[in-house]
């Protein structure tokens, strides 16, 4: 969570201490603070410094820039109303800091009281008033369908025994393992962390022997806790995370990855399970931006407007977040936006609107539902679901497809390859020996059928409209390149291919689609996955009657095939493998269209581009430049 001027953050044990100086470290980035402790002097004099720093830094913002309220946070009731007062105050709760502590001056061991004002008191102070707040503040966060961030302050005697108070170590070990515990809450858009400094000079430290501070090297800076407590609240790759500080080894998460193989239990429903970690932390937004279809036109920018839309919260249960880095284009975005790939009339595709535009895209997972198993936070993910064209998407698990990268040539290989690998082995039944057409061959599907097509042994000729095209196509092994600016497609098929020919991968219709029925060979296969020149016009997409079909199919036992990629899902993964295994072996080349289309905003440029018959190669949006300079450097 970025820190931003505006927000708004509880802090209890603000008083004095570690809390009194997150209040004016809050206070000089801008943040509201509401200081919550029993000590109503200093209280009042941490609010007064508090609105100095504010108005130093900001001037006056219109609302007071400190309250205090008198607490005692071991009271559930007063607790509860001191964070009601915070939001009634400032609408909202960004971060939570649960700092209030106290030592017990006596050994538990030696105490003969009953404890009420002694150790019992310290308990309820350091474990029960921590596990409260918490409680009260991710109650308060996600009615607030808000994220947020719980800081509980814990302590170096919560990870090793303090021999000189077993109460406050054992109070501050559980403080540990309860948040630790609380991991899954970043589900619902709420992260808790724990901070657990060495010793810090303030009253508390005073009653430990210095011998003991010396031996561990000496007080810590309070800048150096305020530090860490930043880090725990920018960094959204932390929940459950202890953040240790000491003067001898520094910052160090507890515990280790190592330490954590030894007690972590692996279990999972489905035997493809993502488990990569490696990527950058995810800072979830409150909003976000996304192309959605107001109105049903093919022509895509009538169609449609970039709306900035509200983050909902929580995740379902079944469902996981995903952060886009590059969405793919497709010719058929245009058959979207006019609802042609809906079903029933035009009236009931009509009262879908608005609805979400794109097909396909990759990215890294943002957050996942309670029930998601299978998937981790920061795992490679691809999707094939309506709504890519958006910096985040919500998508059920079950989905996704694990992917090792988010790159573009990833994107290239979802729609575009997997409906030239799948379309080919069944619709083409595509064998060796034998000769392939593949029309509109330099786009992002005709690329990847003309070397599938070569790999599996066979001849390849490809169509396409321009010198660039044309070498692209020799590149990539077609032995036939027929450039139909330079020469008559018809022509060079009946003469150079006078029994025609095996299998046609055919994607433009119209006058194209006639020619190659004519050209196909007895028992020959004509795959259509589209037909791009029928797309666009004033009227959209317009169907064409192709007459005598059935007597010329007939008469040479050819099969017209059409292929429709969400029909075969159970496929995909399979394919997408097989198209990635290629890749990374150099067996198979992966060409992305040299314009860049950055942003979201940019993707109805980059349909229009698309459809403007310039492209070469796979168009693809980097809806985030940023995030992408960072995996590459990875």
């Amino acid at each position: 969570m970025e820190l931003k001027p505006g927000m708004s953050v509880l802090v209890t044990g603000g008083a004095s201490g570690i809390g009194k100086a997150l209040c004016l470290a809050f206070a000089q980035k801008g943040l509201f603070v509401t200081v919550v402790d029993f000590s109503e002097e200093n209280g009042r004099e941490v609010a007064s410094l508090v609105q100095k720093e504010h108005k130093k830094f900001h001037g006056d913002l219109g609302v007071p820039p400190a309250i205090f309220i008198k607490c005692d946070v071991s009271n559930s009731d007063d607790l509860a109303a001191a964070f009601e007062k915070h939001v009634l105050t400032y609408g909202g709760l960004d971060i939570c800091i649960n700092c209030a502590g106290i030592a017990n001056q006596t050994l538990v061991y030696d105490d003969i009281s009953d404890g009420i004002r002694t150790w019992r008191h310290a308990i309820n102070v350091n474990l029960v008033a921590v596990i409260d707040g918490t409680r009260i503040a991710s109650q308060t966060m996600r009615s607030l369908k808000k994220p947020g961030v719980i800081i509980n302050i814990g302590s170096a005697a919560g990870l090793y025994p303090m021999y000189a108070d077993p109460i406050y170590s054992g109070t501050k070990g559980g403080v540990v393992m309860f948040t630790r515990s609380l991991a899954p809450l970043k589900r619902h858009g709420v992260r808790v962390n724990v901070l657990c400094p060495e010793f810090v000079q303030t009253n508390m430290a005073e009653q430990i022997n210095r011998k003991i501070v010396d031996a561990t090297g000496g007080f810590l800076k309070m800048e150096e806790i305020i530090d860490g407590a930043f880090e725990l609240i920018q960094d959204e790759s932390k929940a459950g995370a202890c953040l240790w500080i000491t003067k001898r080894r520094g910052k160090e998460y507890w515990p280790t990855s190592e330490e954590q193989r030894k007690y972590l239990l692996k279990y999972t429903k489905s035997k493809r399970t993502v488990t990569n970690n490696v990527f950058p932390s995810i800072q979830t937004p409150e909003f976000f931006e996304k192309i959605v279809v107001h109105t049903l036109s093919h022509n895509f920018r009538n169609a449609t407007r970039l709306d900035r839309v509200r983050l909902r919260l929580p995740i379902e249960p079944q469902n996981v977040l995903v952060k886009i880095i590059y969405a793919g284009v497709n010719a058929s975005d245009v058959n979207y936006s006019s609802g042609r790939y809906f079903s029933g009339s035009a009236k009931e595709t009509a009262a879908r609107l608005p609805f979400d535009a794109g097909f396909e895209a990759v990215g890294i997972v943002a957050s996942v539902g309670d029930a998601v198993r299978h998937i981790k936070v920061g795992s490679p993910v691809a999707l094939m679901t309506f709504g890519s064209y958006a910096e985040f998407t919500m998508v059920p698990a079950k989905h996704l497809l694990p992917v090792p990268r988010p790159d573009p040539e990833v994107v290239a290989m979802l729609t575009s390859g997997l409906t030239a690998s799948i379309s080919l082995e069944k619709a083409g039944q595509m064998t060796s020996g034998q000769v392939v057409l593949v029309t509109a061959a330099a786009g992002g599907t005709g690329q990847f059928a003309v070397q599938l097509a070569k790999l599996a042994g066979n001849k390849v000729v490809a169509t396409c409209g321009g010198e660039s095209k044309a070498a692209l196509l020799a590149s990539l092994g077609v032995d036939r390149v027929i450039n139909y600016q330079n020469e008559k497609i018809k022509e060079v098929l009946k003469k150079e291919f006078p029994r025609g020919v095996d299998i046609i991968y055919e994607s433009v219709g119209g006058e194209m689609f006639d020619l190659c029925l004519n050209a196909l060979a007895v028992h020959g296969h004509l795959v259509v996955i589209g037909m791009i020149s029928q797309y666009q016009g004033e009227v959209g997409w317009k169907p064409k009657n192709y007459t005598g079909l059935c007597e010329k199919i007939l008469a040479k036992s050819q099969t017209v095939a059409g292929f429709f990629l969400v029909q075969h899902a159970h496929l995909w993964q399979d394919h997408l493998d097989k198209l990635f295994e290629l890749y990374a072996s150099g067996k198979l080349k992966v060409s992305l269209d040299p314009k860049k289309f950055m942003g979201v905003a940019s993707s109805v440029d980059a349909v229009e581009y698309l459809h403007s018959g310039k492209s070469v190669g796979k168009v693809v949006v980097c809806i985030d430049p940023a995030y992408s300079q960072t995996l590459a450097k990875l």
